[in-house]
């Protein structure tokens, strides 16, 4: 299935139902009265997180979805009907937000949250609400009210722990194929992954976290260059940030710690914000690497690179060093999480400002 986290749709609620208009008409009964019934109230439209789902494309070809107006009033007291209410089914982790001011509205982060995104309009008054005693014979009626239309943009924002970010074939998804139950493209050319791929890494029954794999980025993503840039948001939920280097690149002229610096800086100019967030540096492919020259390179990288925080070095081809960086990433998830309970000041090592850029 083609992965989609963008698509822009119209909504209508339904309209009221007018009142009505009508007296009671009985052999015997001169003075009758009057009996006319309210509008029905027009139908809502609901949007329900639902987790089975991981991708917006069933709206790119489906754009417009209206809920039943309400039924009009009608004589003998009888109201009109409800309009039928809609419900359209979204991934959790939808932004939903107005097309034309980018307004945020709403965001479904909770499976089964249910929200209104549209209501319906009100039922208009039939003529026996204007009754009173110095008026026994109203004509008036209201017509119904109309129901709330909306041009909605719709973006989906993956809910994971850990985000993999890195150059095109630096190995993000051979990482999470070894780590979690994701089973991505895995190919030896670059842009392999075209869309973004999770995968749950289980320690034990009761411990696990959620990890992301997205398209490399490459130099002037965040002005549209390469497939990354279209999927940053997706790190924008994450609580930790993996930066994949591929230490041991198939051309000798590659200057991996320029690679690095290109990466940070096209988060920084994306999003200061995602800048920030903890990130940690993992070096991968050491196996292509001979034994004797593995401290030496990864210590010039780290000099080069100013960097100041935690550092893996791994093959996730062999899974060498996997199990450690694992261990470390679900321990520091989980004292986010009992930060956000309580919180606390950040522990300057793992600060995206010790981090070049």
């Amino acid at each position: 299935m083609k992965f989609v986290d963008e698509a822009w749709i119209d909504v209508a609620a339904g309209d009221g139902g007018a009142g009505c208009v009508s007296f009671r008409h009985e052999k015997y009964k001169e003075f009758g009265g009057p009996n006319g019934g309210d509008g029905g109230r027009g139908g809502h439209v609901f949007a329900v997180a639902d987790a089975s789902l991981n991708t917006l494309v069933d709206f790119r070809f489906s754009r417009r979805h209206d809920a039943q107006r309400g039924q009009h009033g009608m004589g003998s007291d009888m109201f009109g009907a409800a309009g039928a209410d809609i419900t359209l089914k979204m991934p959790v982790g939808t932004v939903i937000s107005d097309a034309d001011s980018g307004e945020v509205l709403f965001e479904l982060l909770e499976p089964g949250q249910v929200i209104t995104i549209a209501k319906g309009g009100d039922g208009g008054f039939g003529n026996l609400r204007f009754k009173s005693a110095i008026n026994r014979a109203p004509r008036q009626k209201t017509p119904g009210w109309p129901g709330e239309k909306r041009h909605l943009k719709l973006e989906l924002k993956l809910l994971a722990d850990v985000g993999l970010l890195g150059m095109p074939n630096a190995g993000k998804s051979t990482l999470i194929s070894a780590v979690s139950n994701a089973r991505p493209r895995i190919a030896d050319y670059p842009f392999t992954t075209l869309h973004p791929n999770l995968g749950v890494v289980r320690l034990a029954p009761e411990q696990s976290f959620v990890v992301a794999d997205l398209p490399g980025l490459i130099e002037g993503a965040a002005e549209g260059a390469g497939l990354g840039h279209q999927f940053l948001r997706h790190l924008q939920r994450t609580r930790l940030l993996l930066h994949v280097v591929d230490m041991a690149p198939f051309d000798d002229s590659i200057d991996t710690v320029a690679q690095a610096k290109a990466i940070v800086g096209e988060l920084k100019k994306y999003d200061q914000a995602l800048f920030k967030k903890p990130r940690w540096l993992v070096l991968n492919k050491l196996d292509m690497v001979p034994t004797e020259q593995r401290a030496a390179l990864v210590k010039d990288f780290i000099k080069r690179f100013k960097y100041k925080g935690p550092v893996f070095e791994i093959s996730a081809l062999t899974r060498e060093g996997c199990e450690s960086l694992v261990q470390a990433v679900f321990k520091e998830i989980s004292v986010q999480k009992q930060g956000e309970l309580q919180p606390k000041e950040q522990d300057p090592r793992f600060s995206g400002d010790n981090i070049a850029g």
